[in-house]
């Protein structure tokens, strides 16, 4: 009797190690799916070769040299002046950029591809796409659903209506913002009417030259001061683009109330929040000016799915 409740002892320790086994690989595996293993991925020119999208020609890159200092860039059609400031024991960086041609705003995808855990820097991203000027996008990856619609291509059309996401950023064909909500249109019927670009993050900082945040507002998971990210319109071709520093001993970091009114004070019609903490990157002509860091231990890029910048 004594072997056979040994034996059957035995057999119940082998089913439960069995059991915890098992349970430790799906585990792993369904964060490897979630977090690292690329998923749905599809390559900018396989959208491209699928004719998705109403993309508009690009305009061409002068045949002289610009003009370039450690602060801006000029080359007749595309001014950019960098600013930088201290405000609430955080510093801030400011891109201010005018355009000639809606077109020269683009988006850039991590990998030229999209799909879920397609991740790079925000400086390898922008030097491939030889860029001038870029900061981080949405980090479309990071959710499984909202709008991603880039340089007219249309690679997500999933809405969702949960805040902050549910407000989005449409940039339109000849260059205006917009801050629409996804469940009153849907991707089709705003890629149809001429947008080239879909952001959804938010929330939305200025509309109608109004701050549209309150004190203490936060996106999901996040503290009320961090690392922020923002673009902004003060008239189509004429926007403004900035980074803030935080979670470091020398920069605390902003709370959407003080960027949005940060963005106002520049003169921006309409601001948008996009991707901050550890995501926000400003980066010029092959340096990144800002201190990037998700914990302040460390300064360094976060590998992201997108970009915004501006270039040929």
């Amino acid at each position: 009797m004594k072997e056979e409740n040994k034996k059957k002892s035995g057999h119940r320790k082998r089913i439960r190690l069995i059991f915890v086994i098992s349970l430790i690989l799906y585990t792993v595996f369904v964060l490897l799916d979630a977090f690292v293993i690329p998923s749905g991925v599809i390559s900018v020119e396989e959208m491209m070769g699928l004719g998705s999208g109403n993309g508009r020609p690009g305009i061409s890159r002068p045949d002289y040299k610009p003009v370039v200092t450690k602060n801006s860039y000029r080359d007749g059609n595309i001014f950019i002046e960098l600013k930088s400031g201290r405000w609430l024991d955080t510093t801030y960086y400011i891109a201010d950029v005018k355009i000639v041609d809606p077109s020269l705003l683009k988006a850039g995808l991590a990998g030229d591809s999209f799909g879920r855990n397609v991740e790079e820097v925000t400086s390898d991203i922008a030097e491939r796409n030889h860029a001038v000027f870029a900061v981080n996008g949405d980090y479309y990856g990071f959710r499984a659903s909202g709008y991603v619609l880039r340089n007219g291509l249309l690679y997500r059309s999933e809405s969702n209506t949960s805040y902050p996401y549910g407000e989005d950023l449409v940039i339109w064909k000849d260059g205006s913002f917009e801050i629409i909500e996804e469940g009153a249109f849907t991707a089709e019927e705003l890629q149809e009417e001429g947008a080239q670009q879909i952001f959804s993050f938010g929330p939305a900082l200025v509309n109608h030259g109004e701050v549209k945040v309150v004190e203490d507002e936060e996106v999901e998971r996040a503290q009320i001061t961090n690392p922020r990210t923002a673009i902004g319109m003060i008239e189509p071709l004429h926007y403004i683009m900035v980074v803030s520093d935080g979670r470091t001993e020398e920069s605390e970091g902003l709370s959407l109330f003080d960027l949005g009114n940060l963005m106002q004070d520049l003169g921006c019609d309409v601001a948008y929040n996009l991707d901050g903490g550890g995501s926000s990157t400003f980066w010029f002509r092959g340096e990144v000016l800002n201190k990037p860091t998700t914990f302040g231990d460390v300064i360094q890029e976060r590998l992201i799915s997108d970009i915004v910048y501006i270039g040929y």
